[in-house]
């Protein structure tokens, strides 16, 4: 059979004041090209459609003809929910999707058996996936209690839970004659993040061992780390990454899609095919005289401008750089904290002394920012 595994998707995303729905239109676009040209059984969307638990209108109705355009490709189509997505809101769609042929997992359900989904390819290639949407701390306690698994102890971390929900979800894989396959939207320990996620479910506390993962499957079809990678684990273990640079910290990563070929009986085949039509993110660095010097380079634009904090700074870069989303002052600029002429001292110092001494701190040096302060100051005072 042969597979499509995507995820991370953000729809909805907005950069720095920038929508973005124009570029995901084009990117999905992208994807689902290189769904009818490859032909695939299975379409894995390994969570995060949204970028936000309350998406607009607009980004439902791109995710929805999105999944919709996938399963006309002639492939099953199976998503789950991420640390982005409302898993309430995505379950309320189920009755959408299962006329439509598509198969949504939102939340952990209190049936396992929810979880596992059964298939059959066109070639008459059995196989079974086990989809487990992402789980929040406080839930994996609760999923491993709702499976009647051993009662979960205080002393037990995320991982011991996430393992024994996994572990029940992949009873079956022990049968011949199938693919064995799962989909997470979780963190791997040793894997590499791609710059852009929200760091609060990357932490250790949120890292799992590959271990996890039974040595049966014959692919991991991972979402939730945004640049694309193979994990070392007992069984091939992958994430897709995301098919549009999400943060400026995500510029290097190249988007694409994972392909994978594989049988019951041989190991997957794996291949990576980039998706184009993404608007690169870009980072420049210079003083006024040079970034006015050098020709605009494609793309939205983060500037580390080299010139010394003054008021309008910002405005004279964006005049120069209209694609600038994000101006700062180049951090080797910036002295380190304590390194100014005076330490501010709070005690029987003015507001004004005080943030002179932040000025001087920042090695701000510009007279009419702390004229400015004293009108705005002279003004709340009265």
């Amino acid at each position: 059979m042969k597979i499509l595994h995507t995820s991370d998707w953000h729809v909805g995303k907005v950069l720095k004041g920038q929508p973005r729905a124009e570029e995901h239109k084009q990117v999905l676009a992208g994807v689902i090209d290189i769904a009818r040209a490859e032909r695939p059984d299975l379409v894995i969307v390994a969570g995060d459609l949204y970028d936000t638990a309350a998406p607009t209108p607009e980004a439902t109705r791109l995710v929805t003809r999105a999944l919709t355009a996938l399963r006309r490709s002639g492939a099953d189509v199976v998503a789950i929910g991420g640390n982005h997505d409302n898993g309430q809101a995505l379950d309320a769609l189920r009755p959408w999707a299962e006329a439509a042929g598509i198969t949504l997992r939102g939340g952990v359900r209190e049936n396992p058996d929810e979880h596992v989904i059964d298939g059959t390819t066109a070639g008459g290639e059995r196989w079974r996936l086990a989809a487990l949407p992402f789980l929040s701390q406080r839930y994996a306690v609760r999923a491993v209690e709702m499976y009647e698994l051993t009662a979960a102890e205080a002393t037990q971390t995320y991982a011991d839970h996430l393992g024994r929900v996994l572990g029940r979800l992949t009873e079956g894989f022990a049968e011949p004659d199938r693919v064995h396959l799962v989909t997470a939207h979780l963190t791997v320990v040793g894997a590499t993040t791609g710059g852009g996620e929200r760091d609060a479910h990357t932490v250790l506390g949120y890292a799992v061992p590959a271990t996890v993962f039974p040595g049966t499957a014959h692919y991991v079809a991972l979402g939730h780390l945004h640049r694309s990678q193979r994990v070392s684990g007992p069984c091939p273990i992958r994430y897709s990454g995301s098919p549009l640079a999400v943060d400026f910290g995500e510029q290097e990563n190249v988007p694409s899609v994972t392909i994978v070929e594989v049988t019951a009986t041989s190991a997957a085949r794996i291949r990576e095919v980039p998706v184009p039509a993404a608007v690169p993110l870009r980072t420049v660095r210079g003083t006024l005289a040079q970034l006015a010097e050098a020709a605009p380079p494609d793309g939205w634009l983060r500037v580390f401008v080299r010139e010394q904090p003054r008021a309008g700074l910002r405005e004279e870069v964006q005049e120069l750089l209209p694609r600038a989303l994000e101006i700062r002052v180049d951090p080797e600029l910036v002295p380190a904290p304590g390194s100014g002429t005076r330490a501010a001292q709070r005690a029987g110092r003015s507001p004004r002394e005080l943030f002179a001494d932040y000025l001087d701190n920042k090695g701000h040096d510009d007279s009419g920012v702390r004229e400015l302060f004293d009108e705005l100051f002279e003004e709340a005072d009265r």
